[in-house]
């Protein structure tokens, strides 16, 4: 049976709109196959959008949060009905396989729910009663936020925005990435319809759309995860206006494997090799680099290719033995490919991993073997680039101090993970630059909703999920009541 495509369309102030020009989206495990299209919205569709948020904002944000909560609560249900189509729909138009598509869109379920179950109470005022009187701290919707939303896990980090904003009492204005639009859009749609006209709508289109959602002056906020080269063109455009913003950018996280970490643990090797090619290594939080005790180098390398070799198996990613599907365009291939070739030209050791179920399927779709990259420099661009890609290189340390010295010789720090008997690790993890640093686990594997995740240096600004991602969408509007008695002395 072969499938229709897809058509997904703008949402302004409750309303699809169509559009003359569109864009394709192919499935990258067959890239002939156009799973959908989405809309090429203009300049002045995005202005409109906008515009519809402004207007829906006083009445929005003066709505009691008992029945956002409950309007949110109704779009989480929807979604759960919808649940399988929506994963396919990911599966297809990203090449995640089926398993992590359910994953994301749990994930994204488990975000919203708690948000949905903490609001009320991060959300109220302190009142507090002192001896100058009586303070009462609010917390203010702060407008319109504008959301801009990547290719590598559409659903999670677009929700991760949607539910703590429009809770908060804001509107918002989404634009999904058109690598992977179609999922995204039907679970957007589902929710805008859940709540009133112009408090969530979604554009999509080039350049001219983006830059209109980070100057805009009535836009308050923007959220936005994506790569550290667009985030500095949005705090430009943001600039003349003095927007708040959430950054939530690129990291090249690494993962030190201590001294006392046991290499016969299977179940330890099997989680770091999860964390390296999960979603075919694009993840933002994945471990890019893995640092090793010298002591152990060898015997590691070793049982980590075993473990590699058990867990990957790359194919179709319908195929329910499948681990890791083709990578989600050609353009992260070709990057990725150029990495790899240039550390086998500087002189390290590139070892192919896991089985390729279907070969011809395989030289058909953006597939990338996952590889193990051995004996590179710490300073080549394998190590230091951010891969965004099914390849690790693992490179030998001498002492704890050399590892936490390569490990924060870096722009970025977004996440890390130590490995080895817990309280070694902690020490070691608390010298790291980084905003989440696990233990014995990685990338998603430790992710939790309830705690905050974000990033230091330039991998962000801000905090998603916990209260700290409710809090981030609120202004603190202090009130204060002071008793009524003689003031201090002033001269007259």
């Amino acid at each position: 049976m072969v499938n229709q495509p897809v058509v997904v369309h703008a949402i302004i102030n409750g309303e699809k709109v169509e559009t003359d020009k569109q864009y394709s989206r192919e499935n990258p495990t067959n890239p002939n196959e156009i799973v959908g299209y989405g809309p090429v919205n203009t300049r002045e569709e995005a202005i409109e959008a906008i515009e519809a948020a402004a207007a829906a904002f006083p009445d929005w944000s003066k709505t009691p949060i008992e029945e956002r909560i409950a309007r949110m609560q109704r779009a989480i249900a929807k979604l759960k009905d919808a649940s399988p189509e929506i994963s396919k729909l990911l599966s297809r138009e990203h090449g995640k396989p089926l398993y992590d598509a359910e994953g994301e869109l749990a994930i994204s379920l488990m975000w919203m729910e708690y948000a949905c179950n903490t609001a009320k109470e991060v959300l109220k005022d302190q009142v507090q009663e002192h001896e100058n009187g009586k303070t009462i701290i609010s917390k203010d919707a702060i407008g319109v936020v504008s959301a801009i939303t990547p290719w590598n896990y559409p659903l999670s980090l677009s929700t991760i925005k949607i539910a703590p904003a429009l809770l908060a009492g804001n509107t918002m204005v989404l634009k999904p990435s058109p690598l992977a639009p179609l999922a995204v859009s039907k679970v957007i749609e589902m929710i805008a319809a859940e709540f009133p006209a112009g408090v969530l709508n979604m554009v999509h289109g080039e350049s001219d759309v983006g830059v209109e959602l980070t100057s805009h002056p009535k836009v308050s906020k923007i959220a936005f995860t994506g790569g550290t080269k667009t985030a500095k063109a949005i705090m430009k455009a943001a600039a003349d206006t003095i927007k708040d913003m959430t950054l939530e950018l690129g990291g090249n996280d690494a993962a030190i494997i201590l001294s006392d970490f046991d290499v016969n643990d299977e179940r330890a090797m099997r989680r770091l090799v999860i964390s390296n090619f999960l979603t075919a290594g694009q993840i933002c939080m994945i471990a890019k680099r893995i640092y090793v005790h010298r002591s152990i180098y060898d015997k590691f390398v070793e049982k980590y290719i075993e473990a590699a070799n058990k867990w990957i198996r790359v194919g179709d990613p319908f195929n329910p033995d499948v681990t890791v599907g083709p990578v989600n365009n050609a353009g992260q291939v070709k990057f990725v490919r150029s990495l790899i070739d240039d550390a086998q030209n500087r002189g390290a050791q590139v070892i192919k991993l896991g089985r390729i179920l279907d070969p011809e399927l395989f030289e058909k779709g953006y597939f990338l073997q996952p590889t193990v990259v051995l004996g590179a420099g710490y300073h080549d661009p394998i190590v230091v680039e951010e891969q965004f890609g099914p390849t690790v290189p693992i490179l030998p340390f001498d002492d704890d101090d050399q590892a936490i010295s390569l490990v924060n010789d870096s722009i970025y720090g977004l996440t890390s993970s130590v490995w080895g008997e817990e309280e070694h690790a902690l020490r070691v993890a608390r010298r790291i630059e980084a905003g989440t640093t696990m233990i014995n686990t990685a990338a998603v594997q430790g992710l939790d909703v309830r705690f905050p995740f974000g990033g230091v240096k330039q991998s962000g600004i801000g905090r998603e999920y916990g209260p700290e991602g409710i809090l981030s969408y609120v202004e603190t509007h202090v009130i204060n009541i002071p008793k009524v008695g003689e003031l201090p002395y002033i001269p007259e």
